[in-house]
């Protein structure tokens, strides 16, 4: 019986965390300009995919690596957007442009500097994969393992 109601419990909250919304946050992109999140990233029926990483987070470019190699193909099957928001703060930012140079992404890139929309959606730790379809975000996806993306790329059909 405990394991049924913790089941419906962990059911109701995930159920109840899909249906919120983008924070209202403003952050930059790469030319410094201002993006706000909630009002930016409105088309309907298009798939935002936000990936938050970092240039000191291995896991996080291992897995940018891994889906900007079939990023092309997702994009001829499904109507998204990978945004990649960076969380590196004023000391290891200066990294972000040089390490986007070399790898040739080409995902939207954010800079979350102060952190406030990753403190916006409570995240502990990175890499952190949101999912917003209709101003709502629909899936989460924490941690990276080799692999990750093809299950990423399943929920993202189901949408």
């Amino acid at each position: 019986m405990n394991k049924i109601y913790l089941v419906a419990v962990l059911f109701l909250t995930f159920s109840a965390f899909s249906q919120s919304k983008l924070p209202n946050v403003t952050v930059k992109d790469l030319d410094n300009n201002p993006i706000n999140v909630s009002t930016d990233f409105t088309e309907q029926d298009k798939i935002y995919v936000f990936s938050f990483w970092a240039t000191w987070c291995v896991p996080c470019i291992n897995e940018l690596e891994a889906i900007n190699d079939v990023y092309a193909d997702w994009k001829k099957e499904l109507n998204l957007e990978l945004i990649a928001v960076s969380i590196d703060d004023s000391r290891t930012q200066k990294r972000v442009k040089p390490l986007l140079n070399g790898k040739g992404w080409e995902y939207k890139m954010l800079l979350d500097g102060n952190q406030d929309f990753k403190r916006a959606l409570s995240i502990a730790n990175i890499p952190y994969t949101i999912i917003v379809k209709n101003q709502k975000i629909v899936h989460i996806q924490n941690g990276y393992s080799q692999g990750a993306e093809k299950e990423l790329f399943s929920v993202l059909k189901t949408l």
